[in-house]
């Protein structure tokens, strides 16, 4: 049977649905990357809140789904923008699903690692801004989790030059426990990191980024770079310190980035890898055999799907990622902390379903056409 699915320009198009899903099931532990999903957060929807009110969690269904992760041997990066963080759950929801999801995956022997920045404060000195960071330090830690240490609105507003950048990043990593990831988030992901590093001019705040890591190459595992811009992150990545890993976090061209060149390649942070999880580990398992033509079959046909649900605004990116995950069996509800499921429209949901069907992503096709057809009901479209 078609679905007839709303198109950009006010009309309907017939879609026939797939009738069967890829067939993935976990394997042998990755091997020649190291690759992180970013995951995200499942709202209980029978809470009775609003959307500037805190988080209220689903905790069973949001580990749930990083079990789904590790299952198929993804690590999980905990706590970051994917999970909301700064867009609907706060730094006291952080805190316990750091200590949650830390917890589990001990229990299950699953790789994490969890965001470290300074989101119980709206702004404040450089000072405050320190301890804001080492109390959320102080919290991974103890959870025995790797940390991330995120990009800060608030440092970014208090910080007059790129030595104040040095200087604080500087201080965190000399009391790292362990090494750690530094994030470099780009303002198309979050407005306010705009001249993060002390300068809009990204050779300047590349310049800079550098320095922070060549001052301190034992206490940083690795970076993330979320640009948007291959290039430059090729170009970051040739110029790091013996060592020192570069995680892309380039959800537009993160298969040639992984496959890498001559000189090197970047291993994976991605919020793409939440709804591509399986599909993403299988692509690395033929990677690891060798086979770069292998992997760039399996992953480039996702690419179209990424760079839909990451278009501008892109920080909106996370409610087609809850959306799929609803159409993918993982959580039996489309409602998001902070009523985020509003965020994107109808035709956006429409192309998602499309492309991540195409792909084979969802376990039960027939379960995700029908949830596809009972919202498009809700919006009034009659099939």
């Amino acid at each position: 049977m078609t679905i007839r699915l709303p198109d950009p320009r006010g009309g309907l198009r017939a879609y026939e649905p797939r009738a069967e899903p890829l067939t993935l099931t976990p394997g042998a532990p990755l091997a020649s990357r190291t690759v992180f999903s970013a995951a995200h957060v499942v709202a209980d929807p029978y809470a009775d809140t609003s959307p500037d009110a805190p988080a209220a969690v689903d905790w069973d269904a949001t580990l749930a789904f990083r079990r789904h992760l590790w299952s198929h041997g993804l690590g999980v990066a905990e706590a970051m923008d994917t999970a909301q963080r700064g867009m609907g759950l706060d730094w006291a929801g952080a805190a316990e699903l750091i200590r949650r999801s830390a917890a589990e995956a001990k229990a299950v022997g699953g790789r994490i690692a969890c965001g470290v920045g300074t989101d119980q404060i709206a702004a404040g000195s450089l000072a405050q801004v320190r301890a804001a960071y080492e109390e959320q330090l102080a919290v991974v830690e103890e959870s025995g989790a790797q940390a991330i240490l995120m990009a800060s609105r608030a440092l970014c507003a208090a910080a007059s030059g790129p030595e104040d950048y040095l200087e604080v990043y500087g201080h965190l990593l000399r009391q790292a426990g362990e090494p750690v990831v530094l994030h470099w988030l780009g303002p198309m992901f979050d407005p306010a990191l705009e001249g993060y590093w002390g300068s809009s001019d990204l050779d300047t705040a590349t310049d800079t980024f550098l320095e922070v890591i060549a001052a301190h190459p034992d206490k940083v595992d690795g970076i993330k770079v979320s640009l948007l811009d291959a290039a430059r992150e090729i170009d970051i990545r040739r110029r790091l310190p013996q060592g020192v890993r570069c995680y892309t976090g380039d959800d537009f061209n993160y298969p040639e980035l992984i496959a890498g060149d001559e000189k090197g390649f970047s291993h994976a942070l991605l919020g793409i890898f939440d709804p591509l999880g399986p599909l993403a580990a299988e692509a690395v398992r033929v990677l690891d055999t060798g086979d770069v033509t292998g992997f760039r079959e399996l992953l480039d046909p996702t690419v179209e799907l990424s760079r839909h649900l990451f278009q501008a605004p892109t920080r909106f990116y996370k409610t087609g990622v809850v959306f799929l995950a609803w159409l993918a069996g993982h959580q039996s509800h489309f409602t998001m902390v902070g009523g985020l499921q509003s965020a994107r429209s109808l035709p956006h949901f429409a192309r998602a379903y499309e492309l991540a069907d195409g792909l084979g992503l969802f376990p039960d096709p027939k379960q995700a056409e029908e949830r596809m057809r009972n919202l498009l009901a809700l919006y009034g479209v009659a099939q």
